[in-house]
């Protein structure tokens, strides 16, 4: 019997324009420790940047000081993946997502970003696959 792979939203797409948290999104079901994070942004206005961190958690309620992983700084519209690693993170049973959001320049100070971020995991096959691979192109 197959395990049911996780594939959800780290963040439903949603417009803002103050720094915020996603919800605790519950990984310890997962066979693979290792997920593909996708960063869709599709509106924004100019002069302003997005940073988007992952946070792990062992309980869904505690959150470490330091972000597990993080986008590079954003300015534009467009899809940005990101491959997510827990295995170094043995006892993150639960990631969520944390925004930052900064506006500069002329008009309004108030950022506005139109973004969603989606979660999936990444299949042990495919993983194997992968690292084989590159162990072939080394």
């Amino acid at each position: 019997m197959a395990m049911a792979m996780t594939d959800t939203s780290l963040v439903a797409a949603q417009t803002v324009t103050a720094k915020g948290d996603g919800p605790a999104v519950d990984v310890s079901a997962a066979s693979s420790r290792v997920f593909l994070v996708t960063l869709a942004i599709t509106k924004i206005i100019e002069q302003e940047s997005l940073d988007l961190s992952i946070f792990g958690s062992a309980d869904g309620a505690t959150w470490g000081a330091k972000s597990i992983a993080a986008f590079p700084q954003k300015f534009y519209c467009g899809e940005t993946p990101l491959l997510l690693d827990l295995a170094g993170h043995a006892d993150v049973k639960f990631v969520r997502a944390h925004w930052e959001v900064a506006r500069w320049g002329r008009g309004t100070e108030t950022p506005m970003f139109e973004f969603s971020a989606a979660l999936k995991e990444v299949p042990a096959s495919i993983l194997k696959e992968a690292t084989a691979e590159a162990k072939a192109m080394a």
